[in-house]
C-alpha cells in the first residue's frame, strides 16, 4: 500500500506541474502598503542608474581647465581642452559593458527578491490569521466541553456519586481552557496589526491562494535564488576579464587644445592644439595577485552555484515529505471522524430512546467538530509549506 500510494502522489505532482502557475501570478505586489511598493519601485530606478553609469565607466570625462596668470611680467588667460579617450582595452570595453549588463540583473533579482519576501510575510500572516481563527472556533468547543463536563460533574457531587475534587478539577480545567481563548484572540489581533503594517488591504478582503504541488524540475528551472547565484557568476566572470584586461595594452586617442585669451605683452602666444594615437602597458607588481584574487572569487561563484542548487533540492525535498506527513495526519484524523459519526448515529437513537442526555451527544458532537477543525488546520498547514516554495518562484 505504501509503494500505491506513493506512485499516485508522484503522479499527482507530475499532473499538477504541467499547469504550474508561477509565483508572481500569486505574488500580486498590490497586497503591500503603497510606501513599501514605492521604496522598491525607486530601488530598480537606481539600479537602472547604477547600470547606465557602469556602461558608460570605460569612457574618460573630457576636461576643461582655465588659467589666469597674475605675475608681475606677464598676465594673460588660457583655456584648455583634453581629450583622453581608450579606444581599445584587450576586450576590456566590451567585458565592462556585459558587466555592467550582468551586474544590474543580478541587483534587479535582490529587489524581485526582496519583494516576493515582504509579500510571502503578508500572505503568511493571512494564512496564519485564518489558522487561528480556526484554532479560536476549537477552542470555544472546548470551553463548551469544559461547561458541560463541571455541570456534570456538580450534579454527581451534590448526588453523592463524586468527591469534591473532581468537580474542582473540571473548573480547573474550565478556567484554562477559558484563558487559552483569551490568548488566541490577543494572538489573532497581533497578526492583524503585522498584517496592517505591510498590507494596503484589510485581511478580511482578501482570500488566502491556494497553492498546489509542482515538480522539483519545475522548482529548480524557476528558483530565484539559483538566478541570482546564476547572475553573479555572469558577472564575477566579466569583473575577472576586466581586471585581466587592465593589465593588457591599451590604445588611446588624445586631443588637446590651448586657447589664450589675454596677454600684457607685446607678443601674443599661439593658440595650440595636439592630437593623436597612444599605446599603453601598466606595469605593477600587483597584477598577478589582483587577476588571481578575481579568478578565485569566480571560482567562489561557480562552487556556490553547485552549493544552491544541492541546497533548493533539499528544501523542496523537505517540503514535500512534511506535506505528505500531514496527508497522512489528514487521513488518521477521517478515519477517527467515520467512527464518531458512527458512534453519534448510536447515541442519537440512544437519546431518543433516553438512555443517553442531550450533555453525552453535545459532548461527542463537539470533539468531533474539533476533530474537523484540526483537518482544516493541517490543510492550511500544507498551504504555509507551499507558500516557502512558490515565494522562491521566479519568472
Amino acid at each position: 500500500m505504501p509503494l500505491i500510494k506513493s506512485k499516485t502522489k508522484l503522479i499527482l505532482v507530475s499532473i499538477l506541474a504541467s499547469n504550474l502557475l508561477l509565483a508572481n501570478e500569486y505574488f500580486d505586489e498590490t497586497i503591500l502598503d503603497n510606501n513599501r511598493v514605492e521604496i522598491l519601485n525607486l530601488e530598480k530606478q537606481k539600479a537602472v542608474e547604477d547600470s547606465a553609469k557602469l556602461k558608460k565607466d570605460w569612457i574618460n570625462p573630457i576636461s576643461f581647465a582655465f588659467k589666469k596668470e597674475f605675475g608681475n611680467d606677464n598676465k594673460f588667460e588660457v583655456s584648455t581642452i583634453t581629450i583622453d579617450q581608450p579606444i581599445f582595452k584587450s576586450g576590456g570595453i566590451y567585458q565592462a559593458i556585459k558587466y555592467a549588463n550582468n551586474n544590474f540583473k543580478y541587483a534587479t533579482t535582490q529587489i524581485d527578491q526582496q519583494k516576493q519576501e515582504i509579500i510571502k510575510n503578508a500572505i503568511n500572516l493571512l494564512f496564519n490569521i485564518n489558522k487561528i481563527d480556526l484554532n479560536i472556533e476549537k477552542s470555544k468547543l472546548l470551553v463548551k466541553n469544559a461547561l458541560i463536563d463541571v455541570q456534570r460533574k456538580k450534579e454527581q457531587v451534590l448526588n453523592g456519586f463524586l468527591d469534591s475534587s473532581y468537580l474542582d478539577n473540571a473548573l480547573l480545567t474550565l478556567n484554562d481552557r477559558k484563558i487559552s481563548l483569551a490568548d488566541l484572540k490577543y494572538q489573532k489581533k497581533q497578526l492583524v496589526n503585522n498584517f496592517n503594517n505591510i498590507s494596503s488591504k484589510e485581511y478580511t478582503e482578501l482570500k488566502a491562494p491556494n497553492f498546489k504541488i509542482f515538480s522539483q524540475e519545475e522548482f529548480l528551472k524557476n528558483n530565484i535564488e539559483i538566478a541570482k547565484a546564476q547572475s553573479l557568476i555572469d558577472r564575477d566572470y566579466n569583473f575577472k576579464n576586466m581586471t585581466i584586461a587592465k593589465y593588457l595594452p591599451t590604445f588611446s586617442g588624445y586631443y588637446t587644445h590651448s586657447n589664450y585669451h589675454t596677454t600684457t605683452n607685446d607678443v601674443t602666444s599661439p593658440n595650440t592644439t595636439t592630437f593623436g594615437l597612444k599605446v599603453s602597458i601598466p606595469l605593477d607588481v600587483r597584477t598577478f595577485n589582483d587577476i588571481q584574487s578575481n579568478k578565485i572569487e569566480y571560482l567562489k561563484s561557480k562552487l556556490s552555484l553547485k552549493n544552491q542548487i544541492s541546497d533548493e533540492k533539499t528544501n523542496y525535498n523537505n517540503s514535500i515529505e512534511k506535506i505528505e506527513m500531514l496527508d497522512e495526519k489528514i487521513d488518521i484524523i477521517n478515519e477517527d471522524l467515520k467512527v464518531y459519526d458512527s458512534i453519534l448515529e448510536v447515541m442519537q437513537q440512544e437519546k431518543e430512546a433516553e438512555l443517553k442526555t442531550q450533555s453525552d451527544y453535545d459532548t461527542l458532537k463537539n470533539s468531533s467538530e474539533i476533530k474537523k477543525l484540526d483537518v482544516k488546520t493541517y490543510e492550511i498547514d500544507k498551504q504555509l509549506e507551499l507558500l516557502e516554495l512558490y515565494a522562491k518562484l521566479y519568472k
